[in-house]
């Protein structure tokens, strides 16, 4: 069964081990999430799970989304994600982290970087700086721009500075360290993309 979860980074911190060794984690708070669509290979052509998390007030939602919401009897939510998934859920299902992960689970976390606004190559792309001699007047700079005579242009793909950051990115393989069904708190080893408070989505690794 494919396991997600929605929730908002809360920071990090470090959890000791019964050896005594320092384990970096992150924790991401959950919210109960509910199931407000079911997805079928006779009607949509493929089988997944619509599901809602996070309050948000009631005039702030349009009015289809509500309609949904009413279908399905739940309170009208923020964040509404789908994921492909063979279980079974029932419309209206409130969902908890505790009821999805397990400490040992291994997942896959996605979310938005940190925007890091316009950047050089040196910072964006970690290439390497020229002559720091004084009359060089080529410290931080792009470098060669490619071939003069054959094709004669800037190809494409060509790494140069711009927008650094506020990405789209997944951390892969991250291993499971707690999980609190009561508070909704689920920890992670290791980092994870976004600052704190970011969106975060959680699924099943796919290379455990």
């Amino acid at each position: 069964m494919t396991k997600f979860m929605l929730g908002r980074k809360a920071g990090m911190t470090q959890l000791f081990d019964e050896k005594g060794i320092a384990i970096p984690a992150t924790v991401i708070a959950c919210d109960p999430m509910f199931v407000i669509q079911n997805k079928t290979e006779e009607k949509d052509g493929y089988k997944a799970v619509k599901v809602a998390a996070g309050d948000i007030r009631e005039k702030l939602v349009n009015k289809p989304d509500k309609g949904q919401f009413a279908k399905a009897n739940v309170p009208v939510k923020r964040v509404v994600r789908e994921y492909n998934t063979d279980a079974e859920y029932t419309l209206g299902q409130e969902i908890k982290v505790s009821d999805m992960f397990a400490v040992g689970d291994r997942v896959d976390v996605s979310g938005v970087s940190k925007g890091k606004g316009f950047a050089g190559n040196i910072k964006r792309h970690n290439q390497s700086g020229g002559p720091e001699g004084h009359g060089s007047m080529y410290h931080r700079r792009v470098g060669s721009m490619g071939p003069g005579s054959d094709p004669g242009r800037v190809v494409k793909g060509k790494k140069m500075p711009g927008h650094m950051g506020a990405a789209n990115c997944t951390v892969q393989n991250l291993g499971v360290v707690l999980v609190d069904g009561e508070r909704g708190i689920l920890v992670l080893k290791g980092a994870i993309p976004g600052p704190k408070g970011g969106l975060i989505s959680i699924e099943s690794s796919v290379k455990a």
